[in-house]
């Protein structure tokens, strides 16, 4: 039914007897009202709080704009929900070339998202709505949030509350900044400030002016301020100030400088507020919340979603909803701190864990679904098996600054428990219903090879890696080795490839006492900086000597606030300031990613070159090509 959707429609406000929304959400996303998808679960939160959200899902930027205005004004704000993937790299592949299809939009049309929709939606609610504020959440505007490298544009671009003109950013999960902002926007209404409009029947309406002062302090939020002098509080000698935007124009260094403390502030549990000038204007990120606690994370996955796409989309595909339609998230965050991923940056290291219950009732909804035959897809997280991960003693983790607990060492404090996972699994797997339940997010396997100094632990880590083998896995199991060369897997922040070998091993013995004939599927990366064509070749020689003919494979694609990226834009580690060599131009990044294909020309292709690259790899080999 209609009415058990936030409206899109006047038709649908009308439905629930509305004549005027307080929160409009505009989403770069089809309408999926499911718990993976940010404008459901910022939509879904507010309704219940008792406030009336309604959602346009894709607006139409050409013309005269009349999907922004269809809905008219919001009595407190219109909520920027750029999308779950940055727009650039749901567009663009790593060759800048335009992807096949939007995994976000039904039928999988690439045509209805702009580019940068934070931006282009913004601009458009200024120009038709000038006094109603606009607030930016989602990835796109939270990793944009500071001076930033924008690669299809090959240039550093300041922070996107800037560009978008929009009245703040709530960056990270937005939950916790999402509910403050409403009681304080709430509590504007009510105390009649002077700078709050009316309408036409005499009701109250929110204005940015009267909201960007209630913002001021507000945790996980950043705003915008016409000089040092207007900051709240002013500068102190506890904030961060970094190099200003025009100083990284000119200077990479300062911009690698900027961004160790963006990334350290963005992990601590104790962090300190960054400052930002940009011509004549200066941005205020206010230090994030601490992590939610499993009450709140069980409220944000329990609320009412109906787990389908609204009906507007009847008979339509949407890919990323097909993916996901059958899956479980246990977990937010991420301890891996991988150089090159954006998902601790954007949901920070710390991880927050579902309670049990909360998963089953989860589980359980998926049963009762019409189209369900029993297995769930993914019963996961950002990674597969940190549930319930988390430091034994909160003290150090208060102190901490290490932007990953796993590298270049597991952490001592770290409590790598795989048994509250394994209760998680064999409960859903003993529920009315389920066949299987298979695991399609990654596995950490240095988590299961560890010595955790503690034969209970390290017990629970066998048992894990025995019943993911041979209960959890269709077939295929798929890891990210991500390289082999040691030196450029430590600029990963990914673990030795010995471990690689170590699991393998595992894995082939599993099977085999099993009676199983599954395959273990590696993920590789090419041109990630500081790897050199002869660590490819390397990377070719080693896959090819275990039997591998690689087909999770991908080229670097440089994505907003990761080390990796910083590394790209300015040839500089962030973590030690030392320099970094860059694969950049396409020749060079086409001369590692044909690596990858080695055995090609034994199928499909008999050129020369993949000949060449048919025989095992030598230095000697490579500089002879380079030569020619």
């Amino acid at each position: 039914m209609l009415s058990d959707f936030l409206p899109t429609t006047r038709k649908e406000m009308a439905l629930r007897g509305w004549e005027q929304a307080d929160v409009i959400l505009l989403s770069a996303d089809a309408y999926v009202d499911h718990p993976s998808f940010g404008a459901a679960v910022i939509g879904r939160l507010l309704e219940a709080e008792g406030l009336r959200v309604a959602i346009i899902p894709q607006p139409d930027w050409h013309g005269d704009f009349r999907d922004f205005k269809k809905l008219g004004r919001p009595r407190l704000w219109f909520g920027i929900s750029p999308g779950a993937m940055d727009s650039m790299v749901n567009k663009y592949t790593a060759a800048r070339r335009l992807r096949s299809e939007d995994a976000y939009s039904p039928d999988g049309r690439h045509d209805l998202r702009p580019e940068y929709p934070t931006i282009v939606y913004s601009q458009i609610i200024r120009q038709l709505f000038p006094d109603c504020p606009v607030i930016l959440g989602g990835i796109e505007a939270s990793l944009r949030r500071l001076t930033h490298y924008d690669y299809w544009q090959g240039r550093l671009r300041p922070s996107i509350l800037l560009d978008s003109g929009a009245d703040a950013i709530l960056y990270g999960m937005g939950e916790q900044p999402t509910l403050e902002l409403a009681h304080r926007a709430l509590d504007l209404l009510d105390s009649g400030h002077p700078d709050l409009t009316y309408d036409a029947e005499g009701n109250a309406q929110l204005t940015s002016t009267a909201l960007r002062e209630a913002l001021a302090d507000l945790p996980q939020c950043v705003l915008a301020y016409s000089s040092d002098a207007a900051i709240p509080n002013g500068i102190s000698d506890e904030d961060i100030v970094l190099h200003s935007f025009e100083d990284c124009q000119h200077n990479p260094r300062h911009h690698a400088e900027n961004f160790h403390h963006i990334e350290e502030e963005s992990n601590r549990l104790q962090a300190q507020r960054l400052i930002q000038q940009t011509g004549k204007q200066w941005v205020v990120v206010n230090p994030p919340y601490p992590p939610m606690t499993t009450a709140e994370l069980d409220h944000s996955f329990d609320l009412p979603y109906t787990r389908l796409p609204h009906p507007k989309y009847e008979g339509k595909r949407i890919p990323a909803f097909e993916m996901i339609r059958f899956s479980v998230n246990m977990h937010r965050g991420c301890f891996g701190g991988c150089a090159f991923c954006t998902i601790s940056a954007h949901q920070g290291k710390f991880v927050v864990t579902r309670s049990k219950e909360s998963i089953l009732r989860e589980v359980k909804a998926i049963t009762q679904m019409p189209d369900f035959r029993g297995n769930l897809s993914d019963l996961g997280g950002p990674s597969a098996n940190m549930y319930a991960m988390r430091g034994k003693n909160l003290k150090a983790c208060q102190a901490c600054r290490r932007p990953s607990c796993i590298h270049p060492a597991i952490c001592p404090n770290l409590n790598g428990d795989h048994r509250p996972l394994l209760d998680i699994y064999r409960a859903v797997d003993a529920l009315p219903g389920i066949k299987r339940s298979y695991i399609g997010s990654g596995v950490r396997y240095d988590l299961l090879l560890h010595d955790w100094k503690d034969e209970a632990l390290n017990r629970a880590a066998r048992d894990y890696t025995r019943e993911l083998i041979t209960r959890h896995v269709s077939g295929r199991l798929k890891v990210a080795p991500e390289h082999t060369s040691e030196r450029v897997l430590a600029l990963m922040r990914k673990p030795s490839f010995k471990l690689f070998y170590d699991f393998k091993r595992q894995f082939d013995q599993i099977n085999r006492d099993s009676g199983l004939h599954q395959q273990i599927i590696p993920y590789f990366i090419s041109s990630h900086p500081g790897c050199h064509e002869e660590d490819m070749a390397d990377l070719a020689n080693r896959t090819r000597h275990l039997g591998f003919r690689l087909e999770q494979v991908q080229d670097f694609t440089p994505t907003p606030m990761t080390t990796a990226t910083t590394m790209y834009a300015t040839g500089y580690d962030p973590d030690t300031l030392q320099t970094v060599f860059v694969a950049r131009t396409p020749a060079e990044k086409q001369a590692q990613r044909q690596y990858f294909f080695w055995y090609k020309n034994e199928e499909t292709n008999h050129t020369p070159q993949s000949k060449a690259l048919n025989k095992p790899f030598t230095r000697q080999g490579i500089r002879q090509k380079r030569k020619k």
